[in-house]
C-alpha cells in the first residue's frame, strides 16, 4: 500500500496537527469550523455559505457513499479546505458516479487526514472557530502560522457577491403554477426553488445587486433572502432592499444569512457566535405551535434582538420596530440563539437554519407552506387570485 503524502494542519493560535495528504496537494486558509452532519457530505461541500471556511468532518468515516451528479447544491465545491479523519478507500453507493477524493482533487480542494477530528473540535469548541492553514507542501509549522496569521479574518467579510449568480435564471413551478417568487441569491441552495416549486412557485434567482426594480419587473407575489457566507454586517445593500421590501408590504422569507439580514432591516444587530451551528442535529423551539424540531445549521453569524445576551433566555415578547411589531419565533434550544422572527403588522419572517434541509431532516419543511399561506393572505387581503401566468424558458438551478 502507497503512503499517502504527509500534511499539516495549522490553526491560528499555534495549534498543530499532523497527517496525510487528501484531495488536492497545495496549501489552503480559512475559517476553521466543524459540522456534526452524519450524513450530507456532498451537500456540505457544495453549500456556497462554506466559502472560505475549511470545514472540519466530526464523523470519523467520510466518502463511504462516493459522490453523485444529483446532490450538489450547487455548481462547485465552495469549502476553502476539508478535514477528515478516516476516508473511505472505496465509495459504494448504487448512485454514485465517482469518488469523493477524486471530485475534492479536480475541484482543487487542498484537504488532510488522519488527524484527531475530536481533538480539534474540542479545542474550536473551548477556543471558537479561527483561521486555519493546512499544507501538504511545506511541512514547517512556524512558516505556515505565520501565513494563517495574514489571512483575512471572517469578521467584516463581504462574500455574498462572491457567490451569487451572474445573471437571472427561472426555477418554474411543478404541476400547476400557483405564484412567483424573486429570490435574492446570496449564496442560494439549489434545494431552496425545489421546495418552492413543489408547491407551485415559480422562483426568479437574482443576483445580490439586484435592486427593488429589478425584483418587481419579475411579478413576484414574494420575495426570498437566501442563505450565504461573510458576515451579515458588511451586506448594507440587501438590508435596503429588504426595507423596501416590507415598506410595500412584499411578503417577504429569509432563510439564515436572509434571516439576519431581516434582522438587520428591522432595526436590530448580528454577531458572530463562537463557533457556530453546523450540523443536522440542532433542537430548536417553533414559539409559534410549541413543537421542538430537529433541524439543519450552518451560521456563524446571529440576530442580536434587546434584551438578549449571548446565552440569555430569549425574551418571549413584542419588539417593536419602525415596521410594528416583531417576535422571535424560533430559538435554539442548545444555547437560547435567536432562530427566527416573525413581523406581526407587515408580512414578514424568517428563519436562522434550513428548512430545505438537504440532505436532512425535514421537520422544518412546513415553512414553505407557511410562506405559501403568507402569499395567499395577502392576495386575498388585496382581492387578488393566485398568479396563474406560466413561465416559459425556466432552467433548474
Amino acid at each position: 500500500m502507497t503512503r499517502r503524502r504527509a500534511a499539516i494542519l495549522v490553526l491560528e493560535d499555534g495549534r498543530t496537527f499532523h497527517g496525510e495528504a487528501y484531495g488536492s496537494i497545495g496549501e489552503t486558509f480559512g475559517e476553521a469550523v466543524f459540522n456534526t452532519g452524519m450524513t450530507g457530505y456532498q451537500e456540505t461541500l457544495t453549500d456556497p455559505s462554506y466559502h472560505r471556511q475549511v470545514v472540519v468532518q466530526t464523523s470519523p468515516h467520510i466518502g463511504n457513499t462516493g459522490v453523485n451528479d444529483a446532490d450538489d447544491e450547487s455548481g462547485r465545491i465552495w469549502v476553502a479546505g476539508y478535514v477528515v479523519r478516516d476516508p473511505a478507500r472505496i465509495g459504494s453507493n448504487w448512485r454514485a458516479t465517482g469518488g469523493l477524493e477524486d471530485r475534492l482533487a479536480t475541484e482543487g480542494v487542498v484537504g488532510i487526514s488522519g488527524i484527531d477530528t475530536r481533538a480539534l473540535t474540542r479545542h474550536l469548541r473551548e477556543r471558537g472557530a479561527m483561521r486555519v492553514g493546512i499544507s501538504s507542501v511545506d511541512d514547517d509549522p512556524r512558516g505556515l502560522l505565520a501565513r494563517v496569521r495574514e489571512a483575512p479574518q471572517m469578521v467584516g467579510a463581504d462574500l455574498s457577491t462572491q457567490v451569487t449568480t451572474e445573471k437571472p435564471y427561472v426555477v418554474s413551478a411543478e404541476g400547476e403554477h400557483r405564484y412567483t417568487v424573486a429570490a435574492l441569491d446570496l449564496g442560494i441552495k439549489r434545494n431552496v426553488p425545489r421546495r418552492l416549486a413543489a408547491r407551485g412557485v415559480t422562483t426568479h434567482v437574482l443576483p445580490a445587486g439586484s435592486t427593488i426594480e429589478e425584483l418587481l419587473a419579475t411579478g413576484a407575489d414574494a420575495v426570498f433572502f437566501s442563505p450565504g457566507p461573510g458576515d451579515p454586517a458588511t451586506a448594507d445593500g440587501p438590508v435596503g432592499l429588504a426595507r423596501e421590501v416590507l415598506r410595500r408590504r412584499i411578503p417577504l422569507f429569509g432563510i439564515c444569512f436572509g434571516s439576519q439580514i431581516l434582522g438587520r432591516a428591522l432595526g436590530f444587530g448580528t454577531y458572530k457566535l463562537g463557533y457556530g451551528h453546523r450540523g443536522i442535529n440542532q433542537p430548536v423551539l417553533d414559539r409559534l405551535t410549541g413543537k421542538v424540531e430537529v433541524t439543519s445549521h450552518n451560521h456563524g453569524f446571529a440576530v442580536q434582538v434587546p434584551g438578549a445576551g449571548a446565552g440569555a433566555v430569549v425574551p418571549d415578547q413584542v419588539i417593536e420596530t419602525e415596521f410594528g411589531g416583531v417576535e422571535v419565533s424560533h430559538v435554539c434550544l442548545n444555547d437560547n440563539v435567536v432562530e427566527g422572527l416573525r413581523a406581526r403588522d407587515v408580512p414578514a419572517f424568517t428563519v436562522q437554519y434550513h428548512p430545505e434541509a438537504a440532505a436532512g431532516p425535514r421537520d422544518a419543511d412546513y415553512l414553505f407552506d407557511r410562506f405559501a399561506e403568507l402569499i395567499e393572505g395577502r392576495n386575498q387581503s388585496e382581492g387578488r387570485g393566485p398568479d396563474r401566468n406560466t413561465t416559459e424558458g425556466g432552467k433548474d438551478a
